[in-house]
């Protein structure tokens, strides 16, 4: 941290800092950064709040400390999307969920599962903002145009309060969107200046469309007469709504061929077209939402692929190196109970570990430092039996009481994990 002020204060000029080398600092560093970073504008909001307070003789109340987030299931979007929209100064404060009719006080796990059940549901097909590429099992933003694109905005801001609360997201985003992000890593003062845009090319295209990628490759390297072969000009067609529309790729696109001679110019302003052009108003209400919350100097330190990791985590599960760390209260590591848990974990498919890992800790993805990061930790929970596991997401806990029989467990093991949303409380 002393590294970074020192940046900060004096950047590249006099004073030497390894800041002004981010290739030598690990990503793992880098979060702590960015993390401590964050605190500190917590802080510094959450304490000019409380003195704006006490300077009008107001008595102060904990809860303008907090982000405070109040939600119904049913109307999660549009709940989330108001309670932004009217919060709009707080986001650099703490956040804290309530979900309307539910008794969960959030330490943690409310929040984490409030993200979790958003992104879903913003991603998901019927929804229309994000495409869903099988081949490349990546989202990518939908290029039809709309009145308002303030719901970017909000997918935007999720992605910046996840960075700026350590909370990993189930998001499939290609690195071509992370490139954008950074470009430029601080908004620019002057409102005229294009962001989200960047030098794209058939690669960052093949990490969302590799077919199409494919073919325009093959255009690339085609021997024969591209002309006479392919037939094709300076223009794109996409379908919105099922109308097929025709963009020129540059002015009276339509009346010119695509040669032998400028078929370069034509895959990169094509491929221009589908990262940059056609989604500029989708991405940059997008982009202005992510760095709302999360303004820092420390993203100039961030390669692309490193705020992927901050923003998603790690999807690789190590369960070896999870058995490794864990911690044990009222159980010790070679209790019978604790050997079956092992045996069936290990034994388990991906799908099942992944929400074992979502049913403990609320996310289904490892942070940047590994599994040894999560501080997970089997506690003895001196009921029947009879009874299934219990989580306790803030902690990333497991409950688990002491089964006679592997059988037994894996019985119990797999239906707790298996129906693991909500917190209803008794």
């Amino acid at each position: 941290m002393e590294e970074y002020h020192t940046w900060q204060n004096f950047g590249n000029s006099h004073r030497f800092s390894f800041c002004q080398y981010p290739f030598v600092i690990s990503v793992a560093a880098k979060k702590i950064i960015i993390q401590r970073d964050s605190e500190q504008q917590m802080i510094n909001i959450a304490r000019q709040s409380l003195v704006d307070k006490v300077s009008r003789r107001q008595r102060p109340d904990m809860n303008i400390l907090f982000l405070n987030m109040k939600v119904r299931r049913t109307h999660l979007v549009s709940d989330s999307l108001d309670e932004l929209t009217r919060k709009r100064a707080d986001l650099k404060k703490k956040l804290k969920v309530t979900f309307v009719g539910e008794a969960g006080l959030d330490m943690g796990g409310l929040t984490k599962e409030w993200f979790l059940l958003l992104i879903r549901q913003i991603f998901h097909p019927d929804y229309g903002m994000f495409t869903y590429h099988k081949d490349s099992h990546c989202h990518w933003f939908s290029s039809f145009k709309c009145d308002n694109y303030s719901e970017f905005r909000l997918v935007g801001i999720l992605m910046g309060l996840a960075v700026y609360n350590s909370i990993t997201l189930d998001i499939r985003f290609p690195p071509c969107c992370y490139k954008k992000l950074l470009s430029p890593p601080i908004i620019p003062s002057d409102q005229n200046i294009p962001v989200g845009i960047c030098n794209v090319t058939v690669d960052d295209l093949c990490q969302i469309m590799p077919e199409l990628a494919h073919g325009l490759s093959e255009l690339l390297s085609h021997e024969g007469n591209v002309e006479e072969d392919f037939y094709s000009t300076f223009q794109v067609f996409q379908e919105e709504f099922g109308i097929i529309k025709s963009y020129n790729l540059k002015p009276g696109g339509d009346k010119i061929s695509v040669t032998n001679q400028n078929r370069k110019e034509y895959v990169q302003l094509y491929t221009d077209f589908l990262l940059n052009k056609s989604i500029y108003k989708q991405f940059a209400a997008f982009y202005y939402g992510f760095h709302s919350v999360c303004a820092s100097n420390a993203l100039m330190l961030l390669r692309p692929e490193e705020v992927e990791i901050l923003v998603c985590g790690s999807p690789d599960l190590d369960m070896h190196a999870l058995q490794r760390s864990t911690q044990y209260d009222g159980y010790a590591k070679t209790d019978l109970t604790i050997k079956y848990f092992w045996d069936v974990v290990l034994g388990f498919p991906l799908d099942l570990q992944k929400k074992l890992l979502h049913f403990t800790t609320g996310s289904d993805r490892v942070p940047v430092g590994g599994m040894a990061d999560l501080n997970f930790k089997i506690s003895k929970n001196e009921t029947s039996t009879n009874c299934l596991p219990v989580a306790h997401t803030c902690f990333n806990q497991l409950c688990l009481p002491p089964y006679k029989s592997k059988k037994d467990l894996k019985q119990k093991l797999i239906i707790g994990i298996s129906n693991s949303e909500g917190f209803g409380l008794e």
